[in-house]
């Protein structure tokens, strides 16, 4: 070895690992093997050396070629200390920016001196992409750090477990001698396999970090500057949307179209945040893919597992990977909030779909509803319940909290309110109309032409269910005209109830009978007795005038001819002998509490004088303008006797009301009976009612005018207000008597004086709201009839058995028979002992149906007597209620 200084081999660098131990002497150094192998990137154009004061010395002078120890005269002097040395890689990018600076700064001086100009600005594309190649170039720059740091660590990792191997074997050689040649050349063979296989693994490690980095932020690069080439590919002019607008728009439509997109999307992005994370985890560690991917969802899944990561990669990874975690937990969790929320603001809302069958549907809200669900209730007590689903264009909320504050017992009937249109065959579908039993169309408050134009549209709506339809249709209508136009659409399927007819109707025969109205709402509601139609087979050759006394616990009153395609018959003749699928209808409690027993023994018939009492004309009035007045008077003149007179008072001026009526089909010429008496005022001022002769009238009919039809609670106020003002009128003009009705009052009190004049005449009052029902049946000075509630009990009805919707025509018809109350000298004499039956079969010799009667000192009638075989001494005052041909 030569001993000369300046041809001495330089010192060894120091390690780079400098704050470990080195290896004991007796390891094979490998380290410049490692080295060569692990890093691919020269490392000589930077020191990663701690920046220490031997860095700040100045370099020592260059050697000149000669071996003369003094410097030759010619050679320049050295530098300053402050100046850096050229060759040193250091600062290669100080001498270049001296090269570049040196001439610009020289050029100024040799040109000749040019007016200042202004240089164009730089473009916002060379801008944008001066950003970019910035960007790029610091996030290589980022990358080689990252990778270097990593080396290091891998680094570190081996020869510790060097290490480890070497102490392993110095254990096994002090115990065991003489395995230390075979333990040596196992271990050498394990090394040496390590190192070549350590070739490849890094490699698929390094690409494996890269290409998570590059997956990373690739689509951040893309998505930032996507709309700059587009903008350089088209030109200035063009009005093309930006693709980040389009991708967004996409992105709109795709989560907004598929019900399962925000899951979907949330599935993917799990997916992608395991499979980057445990690609950058398998680049930083030692274990397998496998593992690092299991253990990419462990940081997932739980943000906390990241804190047994050791060395600076994989914590960096594994707080990036919880990070990412905590994001998609936050996401998952409003995902999942507004999944649950939505669900039950649909189930709040009335949005779920009803399964359910053989129910009620009720479409539609009025103030109908309640006293319909009432009566479908009481009707559905004897199975146990069933169940009514109304929908209607309200909040669900609302509707349930009004049928909440509706006083009566549902008496285990469930009511179901759904939100909805009826005119929308997605929200027929979704309260199971194909499968309801009955379906029931309310009419809607206001006009009626509209509301039956509404009632129409629905009827369209239902017969356009492609399933078809199980039961059948039950339509509210308010104009008798529009009846004909609805049953053209729905066909078989369709029974119609005109609410006005049908209060019309009833208000005139209430007129003409007192008391009928109570009669009227025990038949129609389902609380006490109601038509039902029934087979019997055992009652098949039997005449009529058997079947009449064969029901101890129910009245029959007509026959369904099946041999006349279903004809329904009220009132046949004693003759008529029941027929093979022949059915019977019958007033009962209800349709499982009567069957036919023996005949009962009675006493033989006592022919009786049959005496047609003498019709006499009468004197109405009518307080009030309805829209079909006009039916009403067609059919008080097919009521009252020849020479009734007929009074209107309304403040509808004459010649308005005459056009009216003819518009509404009236003829003058073709009345026979009644005269009509125009008489121009308002109902609620007395000085106008004062100049009426209120006194002579034999029937009052306060009507609900359409002026203040819409509102329930104004028309009853009209109604009451009128009603009143008559009484305390026609108490004035009459006599005062001091004993009424078994009731004492003194001379000169109101409530004597208002029962003293409705004993002279009868006021029936239409009423709307049946709030008001309370205040007229406390007073006692009106037979009312409440308007909305009979109608409710005429649908529940046909809802129940459409079938009697025709008995329920014939009874309200001009012609064919009709309620009517008998005195009992008709039927028998005085103080004769009878029973039901045998009052029955006197009846037949008028060829009436007696199906109740109501006693003299009763304040109801009593349909369907439970007792019929007890006799019982009948007075004079006593009357029966028959079902009998209009005289």
């Amino acid at each position: 070895m030569p001993l000369d200084p300046d041809n001495s081999p330089p010192p060894p660098p120091p390690h780079r690992d400098w704050f470990f131990p080195p290896a004991p002497p007796f390891l094979p150094s490998s380290s410049s093997r490692t080295l060569a192998h692990r890093a691919p990137f020269p490392t000589t154009s930077r020191s990663y050396k701690p920046y220490s004061l031997a860095d700040r010395r100045p370099p020592p002078t260059p050697r000149s070629r000669s071996r003369s120890p003094h410097p030759s005269p010619e050679q320049p002097s050295p530098p300053p200390p402050s100046a850096p040395r050229r060759r040193d890689p250091r600062y290669a990018g100080v001498r270049r920016g001296d090269a570049r600076t040196a001439p610009t700064a020289a050029a100024p001086a040799a040109a000749p001196p040019v007016p200042e100009s202004k240089s164009p600005p730089a473009s916002a594309a060379t801008l944008r992409w001066s950003g970019l190649v910035s960007a790029a170039a610091i996030l290589l720059c980022f990358a080689s750090l990252l990778r270097t740091n990593f080396s290091l660590h891998d680094q570190v990792h081996h020869l510790r477990g060097q290490l480890a191997a070497a102490t392993a074997k110095l254990q096994s050689c002090i115990v065991v001698m003489d395995s230390s040649l075979d333990m040596s050349s196992m271990f050498s063979y394990d090394s040496s396999s390590s190192s070549s296989s350590s070739v490849p693994s890094r490699s698929l490690k390094n690409f494996a970090l890269l290409l998570s980095l590059s997956a990373l932020y690739a689509p951040i690069v893309v998505l930032k500057y996507i709309d700059l080439l587009s903008k350089l590919r088209r030109p200035q002019d063009s009005e093309e949307v930006a693709i980040n607008k389009r991708l967004a728009y996409r992105v709109d439509i795709f989560l907004s179209l598929h019900p399962y997109a925000k899951p979907l999307v949330l599935l993917v992005a799990t997916l992608l945040l395991i499979g980057l994370g445990g690609l950058a985890l398998y680049g930083v560690t030692e274990d397998s893919l496998s593992d690092c991917l299991w253990l990419s969802w462990t940081f997932v899944a739980d943000a906390g597992n990241h804190a047994n990561a050791e060395g600076f990669g994989p914590k960096l990874v594994s707080v990036s990977i919880s990070i990412g975690g905590m994001l998609i937990f936050a996401m998952m969790l409003g995902l999942v909030t507004d999944s649950i929320s939505e669900k039950f603001d649909s189930l709040r809302k009335g949005r779920s779909e009803v399964i359910e069958q053989s129910h009620t549907l009720i479409l539609g809200w009025s103030d109908k509803l309640g006293s319909l669900l009432n009566q479908i209730s009481i009707a559905n007590e004897s199975l146990g319940g069933g169940t009514i689903v109304v929908m209607a264009e309200r909040d669900k909320e609302e509707m349930e909290a009004d049928i909440a504050k509706m006083e009566f017992d549902l008496k285990g009937t469930a009511v179901i309110c759904r939100s909805g249109s009826p005119l929308i065959l997605a929200d027929l579908k979704k309260v199971s109309v194909s499968k309801a039993r009955a379906i029931v169309v309310l009419a809607v408050e206001g006009n009626a032409d509209q509301s039956d134009a509404r009632a129409l549209r629905i009827v369209l709506s239902l017969t356009g269910v492609k399933e078809g339809l199980r039961g059948h249709i039950v339509v509210e209508l308010s104009d008798l005209d529009n009846e004909v136009l609805v049953k053209l659409v729905g066909g078989d399927l369709v029974e119609t109830v005109v609410a006005h007819d049908v209060i019309g109707r009833l208000m005139i025969q209430c007129a003409r009978q007192p008391g009928l109205a109570q009669i009227w709402e025990d038949i129609l509601g389902f609380e006490n007795c109601e038509f039902y139609i029934k087979r019997w087979p055992q009652l098949v050759g039997m005449q009529f005038e058997d079947v009449l006394i064969s029901f101890p616990d129910a009245v029959p009153c007509g026959v369904k001819m099946a041999a006349y395609g279903g004809k329904i018959i009220l009132n046949p003749d004693d003759c008529y002998v029941m027929q093979e699928g022949d059915e019977v209808i019958v007033i009962a409690e209800d349709d499982d509490t009567y069957a036919p027993a023996p005949l009962p023994k009675v006493k033989e018939a006592v022919y009786i004088d049959i005496v047609r009492h003498e019709r006499y004309p009468q004197k109405i009035l009518l307080c009030g303008m309805r829209r079909d007045i006009d039916d009403m008077i067609v059919v008080l003149d097919a009521f009252l006797a020849p020479g009734s007179e007929l009074w209107m008072f309304n403040d509808v001026p004459e010649i308005d009301r005459e056009r009216k009526l003819i518009e509404g089909g009236l003829d003058f010429s073709r009345l026979e009976n009644i005269t009509l008496v125009h008489r121009e005022g308002n109902a609620v001022i007395r000085r106008h009612l004062e100049s009426l002769p209120l006194e002579s009238f034999d029937s009052i009919l306060i009507l609900a005018d359409e002026s203040v039809e819409d509102s329930a609670i104004q028309a009853d106020s009209r109604s009451l207000a009128t009603l009143l003002l008559i009484r305390d009128i026609q108490a004035k003009r009459l006599p005062y008597k001091e004993a009424f009705r078994g009731e004492s009052f003194s001379e000169g009190s109101w409530m004597g004086e208002m029962l003293q004049a409705s004993d002279k005449s009868v006021i029936i009052s239409e009423i709307l709201d049946p709030r008001t029902k309370n205040l007229l049946a406390m007073s006692k000075i009106s037979d009312y009839v409440l308007s909305n509630e009979l109608v409710s009990m005429a649908l529940a009805m046909v809802a129940e058995d459409r079938q009697i919707n025709y008995v329920l025509e014939e009874l309200f018809a001009e012609e064919g028979n009709e309620l009517q109350i008998r005195q009992s000298e008709l039927y028998l004499r005085e103080d004769e002992e009878l029973n039901f039956f045998e009052v029955m079969l006197r009846a037949r010799q008028r060829k009436e149906v007696v199906i109740g009667y109501r006693l003299e000192d009763a304040e109801r009638a009593i349909i369907n007597p439970p007792d019929k075989v007890s006799r019982r001494r009948w007075s004079r005052k006593d009357a029966f209620v028959a079902i009998a041909e209009k005289e």
